[in-house]
């Protein structure tokens, strides 16, 4: 009983009263999130199918994948708070059970590539996005600086995943 009792401090999932722990405060901020990406890829896909500029659909077809993205990982991190709310693993939760072992020895080495690759590739973005900036009103400019972001962030996911796979 002290296990529990130690976890709800850790945590502090115990209610003060009528008040609603951090937790659940939380999770109640990433759901509420959640529905606002939902209403917005509602709005996103309602216009896009009445623009016939094919720019401007190619556009907001990116934006509409991005938020498709958002929302997913809104719901994978709401799912994980609900999961340690509830003491079980609901459908799209962050928890695990795989063998560190097997992980670290299929993504270990192979991270390690990855991250060299996308590294390699935000120089050639960075060269590409100079070389082009005039191009079409500065447009391939701005796809070009928004793949160089959504590199660095691959790299950042890439240097957690490492460090997880050599703490395993």
């Amino acid at each position: 009983m002290d296990e529990l009792a130690d976890i709800n401090v850790l945590f502090d999932l115990k209610k003060h009263g009528d008040e609603v722990s951090p937790v659940e405060r939380l999770l109640n901020e990433f759901e509420a999130h959640e529905a606002k990406e939902e209403k917005s890829l509602e709005q996103y896909r309602a216009i896009l199918g009445s623009l016939p500029n094919p720019v401007t659909r190619f556009l907001l077809q990116l934006i509409i994948s991005d938020e498709e993205k958002h929302r997913a990982v809104v719901h994978a991190m709401a799912a994980t708070l609900r999961g340690s709310l509830t003491w079980s693993k609901p459908e799209g939760s962050l928890e695990g059970t795989a063998d560190p072992a097997i992980v670290k020895s299929k993504l270990h080495d192979i991270t390690e590539e990855f991250i060299r690759l996308e590294k390699e590739g935000i120089r050639e973005y960075r060269t590409l996005a100079k070389e082009s900036s005039g191009y079409y009103h500065g447009l391939f400019k701005i796809l070009l600086d928004s793949m160089i972001r959504d590199s660095e962030k691959h790299v950042e996911l890439l240097e957690y995943l490492r460090e997880k796979t050599e703490a395993a």
